[in-house]
């Protein structure tokens, strides 16, 4: 039996044992807890004893080429509250959320509702003008209401609404980039958010003598564009003309891209939106049951006014790809511009395939029947390089690959996998695959820079405030696909398509323009007819300029014109002829006027003032100004009082144009009926003006297709009409 002693002993050593233990592993726990979870427990306790407010920083400016602001952050405020300490330390709760409702236009029971949750934070209203933040510090004051904050916030403007609106992009209430630049260099345009840090107790509420701690955010950076706000505004007012002048159902694009380094200077898609409210209800929606937020809405502002056509929209190019075709024979050395060729029906797989007018060009140099687009000769051109040929330079071009532009959703060309010989037959001519506007300007900057294929782009640098380069972006090669000499071949041709062939309505004289039309009717078009209504056409043209030294490709693309048999070098080729002539002319390039552009320019004189002159002493002075004249009143005498004119004087009218010479003083100018002259040429409608009485203003050549004013309409003797003209060719 063990003595009390030892039993003692024991018990004493098992507690020690039992109390060692739980102390080694209390020091453990206390190790583990300080050393292993330290800095996660720190931040914890960090965050229950303070209350921290963020402050946006100044989001990054875009500036175009040319440093024109295109999105800029002005200075706004936000207003926040403490719910435990509104409740707790206000004496009327109710006069808090009345206050802030009347002077922020919200509701009252919204401000109640969240005075009311359990939290330490609540956002009550974001991005207020800087007057309204002042007058919510004002009432704080005067009514000695706690609880309630009033810190900095920043917010997107944009100075010229709509331009460039697909290639910007816009933000989010909460500053991200949701499209465009925006979206795409949102990690150099964001900045890092700053804090206010103040102290609080247990239960969340703000320390008497807590100190507060400000955290300045770091602004964003710059970020330049490729893009030139002029000429962006050339082609959105080119392009919105084209769309109203031919009732066009669904929009267009406009590219004009530099082909020396892959530059976009300008790339719209209509239509388009206001880029400081985005999500307003687009045109024919109604406004009252318009919200912009839920899904529905937003899912038809992705595909309408969101909707970046020139990107995201693929389309058959028609003739417009024929030059890759030609670019692909002149390279093989299959042809020559020389070579004679012939645009009889060519027959494959059960097809004829014909030209535009069929068998009447008959033999015909190479170059001809690129100028008089017959798809006969681009088929057998096809069928001499073979399937895996011809097929290999389509992918050279970049139709096979997304561009790697710069901007979001670029989509993917429908192009054959296993392609067919009628596969390749048709799309020698541009017909029976798809690409998008951006792949198709792609493949002629190749053409115009001498043969390589140059990665399209938008941005051009980053920068910070400080002006310092964070980011430079390089032209980028991807490959080389013909020679300079082909390009050089190629381009040539193409000058001539503008000069005498299916592109003429392309002409600027002293520019030399090269380029090629496009139209390609889609598959809905006998559905259409079905309907009543006009088949759906996509009607393009294609250009480079100047081309013995091309410093622009320009592409417009018009999808459904509402008219009858629509083609690109009707509608589209004199919307891209003027926008090249305003595109070099503001770029400084003189123009050199051959022979035969002295022959189309328009000889303008000025009035001359006759009033008050002897009708012998008028018709002399508009005679050595190559003008005509016509006398009203029954006084017809030399020697009678010219007393009043039409039009007046400093008018400036084409040669040979009629003045009207009153020998009395007209009460109301004399009237004359505007004659129909459509499908006339220039001189018959001319001749029929003049014998009408009225002055002519001559809009390109061909044959007439549209008149200012319509037929059968009165307007004053010697009123000037304009009259456009149109050589008319199908693509």
């Amino acid at each position: 039996m063990a003595s009390p002693n030892i039993s003692l002993k024991k018990r004493l050593l098992f507690i020690l044992g039992v109390f060692t233990f739980f102390t080694a592993l209390l020091v453990f726990r206390i190790g583990w807890i300080q050393i292993a979870n330290g800095q996660e427990y720190q931040q914890k306790a960090y965050e229950q004893q303070t209350n921290n407010r963020t402050i946006s920083p100044k989001r990054g400016t875009i500036y175009d080429r040319n440093m024109k602001p295109l999105a800029v952050s002005g200075s706004v405020e936000t207003v926040t509250i403490n719910p435990q300490m509104v409740r707790e330390l206000n004496k009327d709760v109710d006069l808090v959320a009345s206050g802030l409702a009347e002077i922020l236009e919200m509701q009252k029971d919204t401000i109640i509702k969240k005075i009311n949750r359990k939290t330490q934070y609540e956002l009550i209203k974001q991005k207020i003008d800087k007057d309204v933040g002042s007058q919510v510090r004002e009432w704080k004051k005067k009514n000695n209401v706690v609880g309630i904050f009033v810190d900095e916030d920043t917010k997107r403007f944009y100075p010229n609404s709509n331009l460039a609106a697909h290639v910007i992009g816009f933000t989010n209430v909460d500053n991200d980039g949701i499209d465009g630049v925006e979206k795409m260099m949102e990690q150099y345009l964001k900045g890092v958010p700053g804090k206010i840090l103040s102290e609080v107790d247990a239960s969340g509420m703000e320390l008497t003598m807590g100190e507060e701690k400000y955290i300045q955010p770091q602004d964003g950076n710059d970020v330049i564009l490729t893009i030139d706000e002029t000429i962006q505004y050339f082609a959105e007012k080119a392009l919105e003309k084209a769309i109203s002048d031919n009732n066009v159902i669904n929009g267009g694009t406009a590219i004009v891209m530099d082909p020396r380094n892959g530059e976009l200077l300008a790339l719209t898609s209509k239509p388009d939106f206001d880029l400081n409210s985005p999500r307003a209800a687009p045109k024919g929606k109604d406004k009252a049951a318009w919200t912009g937020t839920s899904t529905e809405d937003v899912q038809y502002l992705q595909k309408t006014v969101w909707r970046n056509k020139a990107v995201v929209d693929t389309y058959e190019p028609g003739s417009t790809f024929k030059p890759v075709t030609a670019a692909a024979g002149l390279e093989e050395g299959a042809i020559t511009p020389e070579t004679q060729v012939t645009d009889a029906t060519v027959k494959i797989a059960g097809h004829s395939i014909n030209c535009w007018k069929p068998n009447a060009h008959l033999h015909e140099t190479f170059r001809e029947g690129v100028y008089n687009s017959c798809n006969p000769v681009f088929v057998r051109l096809a069928q001499q390089l073979g399937i895996d040929k011809f097929y290999s330079y389509v992918k050279a071009f970049g139709f096979y690959q997304k561009t790697g532009i710069d901007l979001p959703g670029e989509a993917g060309s429908i192009i054959h996998t296993k392609p067919t010989e009628i596969d390749m037959a048709t799309a020698s001519f541009g017909q029976r695959f798809q690409i998008t506007p951006i792949q198709l300007i792609q493949a002629y900057g190749a053409i115009a820079n001498g043969g390589d294929l140059i990665t399209p782009h938008v941005v051009k640098e980053v920068v910070d405030e400080s002006g310092n380069v964070i980011k430079k972006v390089e032209p980028k090669v991807v490959r080389s696909v013909i020679s300079r000499q082909t390009s050089d071949t190629l381009k040539d041709i193409l000058k001539g398509v503008v000069d005498v062939g299916t592109g003429k309505n392309a002409r600027v004289p002293g520019y030399k323009i090269g380029g090629k039309t496009g139209t390609s009717e889609t598959r809905e078009s006998e559905q259409l007819m079905v309907q009543g209504k006009n088949k759906r056409y996509i009607v393009s043209f294609s250009a480079i300029a100047p081309t013995d030294n091309p410093v622009i490709c320009v592409l417009v693309v018009l999808d459904y014109p509402d008219i009858y048999n629509p083609g690109g070098g009707v509608l589209v080729a004199p919307v891209v002829g003027k926008l090249i002539d305003e595109i070099l002319t503001y770029k400084g390039i003189e123009k050199e006027y051959t022979d035969d552009d002295k022959k189309l320019l328009k000889q303008e004189v000025q009035v001359p003032d006759v009033k008050g002159k002897t009708v012998k002493e008028a018709i002399n002075l508009l005679k050595q100004n190559k003008l005509e004249y016509k006398i009203e009143g029954s006084n017809r005498d030399l020697s009678a009082i010219v007393q009043e004119q039409t039009p007046k004087s400093t008018a400036l009218l084409h040669e040979n144009s009629i003045v009207i010479l009153y020998t009395y003083k007209p009460t109301n100018e004399a009237e004359a009926m505007v004659p129909d002259v459509k499908n006339k040429t220039i001189n018959e409608a001319t001749q029929a003006f003049k014998k009408a009485g009225i002055n002519i203003d001559i809009n390109g050549t061909g044959t007439a297709v549209s008149q200012q004013v319509e037929a059968g309409k009165t307007v004053k003797k010697g009123a000037v009409v304009e009259v456009t003209f149109r050589n008319i060719f199908e693509d």
